[in-house]
């Protein structure tokens, strides 16, 4: 059937007020679908800003604990903690260490807002490691992806001991999904849930990250994560990680990657997340900061746009800022 034209059909008229575009509006986000992603580092007396990321900082023990009071009052779904320690190692010890600084920040988030929010913790060795990579090292100086699935078992029993309802396998090992959920539900712990981040890719754009956690890493990731050329190797890598047993799924970065972001909304029978990055984040602080765009609208679009595309949940620095935001709105 043909759709009648102008003037008879004028899609303005749906558009004329901001009565009729809340109406009609296709995409709505809500605080619950935020995630806010924290750093807390070892040893700090004083919460330290991040040069690169403007109003995230490192906190301290203390400090976090009112960032998740704050968090949790906003009504945002989450927190994904990652862990900043004092000291780093080949094996990345600290990550399975009860008394490591990831560790004894689940804890505390466990008992202050557990009941609140859903406490997740970034379950990857780079945080952790002298050499700034995902895994373990061979003889060679290559990522060991099997002996690193030995360290992510671990990991995922000290994280799920302190307190983890959400492990986020940020990785990219081969079989990192399988190999966590079945130490899990051997250890009688079949309550932990799985974020797998399916579709993570090399992306430029994970640079103020790097200094959130202070990274040792020389070189690059791309012999495990994806390329950022590649399309179907993300639904590939999706499918994958849902037939390992992950509860929900993860495309990372958001706003470069909406198309293959949609591509498992299509398909995925589990949730589809995304990670609103570091880089992401920066260039709209900056651009604001130089008053070249709408600082609060541009935050809006961009969440909406993730949204738009397919994302049920998003983590984005922004989740307490815009969840507050909105309900003054």
């Amino acid at each position: 059937m043909t759709e009648p034209q102008f003037p008879t059909v004028r899609p303005r008229r749906l558009r004329s007020t901001p009565a009729w575009r809340r109406l009609v509006a296709e995409t709505r986000v809500h605080a619950s679908q935020l995630v806010l992603p924290v750093f807390v580092r070892e040893g700090a007396t004083e919460p330290v800003p991040i040069g690169s990321m403007p109003g995230v900082v490192q906190h301290t023990t203390d400090s976090l604990k009112a960032e998740l009071q704050r968090a949790a009052t906003a009504g945002i779904g989450g927190i994904m903690l990652f862990g900043v320690p004092e000291h780093k190692d080949a094996d990345g010890s600290g990550a399975t260490d009860p008394d490591g600084i990831l560790n004894v920040a689940t804890r505390i988030a466990a008992e202050e807002i557990g009941d609140a929010l859903v406490v997740q913790t970034d379950l990857c060795l780079d945080e952790f490691t002298d050499h700034g990579h995902c895994g373990v090292l061979d003889e060679q100086g290559r990522v060991d992806n099997d002996a690193t699935l030995e360290r992510y078992r671990d990991m995922a029993l000290a994280q799920a001991e302190a307190g983890s309802a959400l492990l986020g396998l940020s990785g990219m090992m081969d079989g990192q999904v399988a190999v966590v959920r079945e130490a899990l539900d051997a250890a009688g712990r079949p309550d932990v849930a799985l974020l797998g981040y399916a579709a993570k890719y090399a992306s430029a754009f994970y640079g103020p990250f790097r200094e959130a956690v202070q990274s040792s890493l020389q070189g690059d990731r791309r012999t495990y994560q994806l390329d950022p050329a590649n399309r179907r190797e993300g639904g590939r890598e999706v499918a994958l990680d849902v037939a390992e047993g992950a509860d929900i799924v993860m495309v990372k970065p958001a706003m470069s990657y909406l198309d293959v972001l949609a591509d498992a909304a299509a398909v995925s029978p589990v949730p589809v997340w995304a990670y609103q990055v570091s880089g992401e984040y920066s260039m709209v602080e900056a651009a604001a900061a130089n008053g070249w765009i709408d600082r609060e609208r541009t935050i809006d679009e961009t969440i909406t746009g993730i949204v738009r595309a397919g994302a049920e949940g998003v983590l984005t620095y922004w989740a307490i800022e815009a969840a507050e935001r909105w309900s003054r709105a």
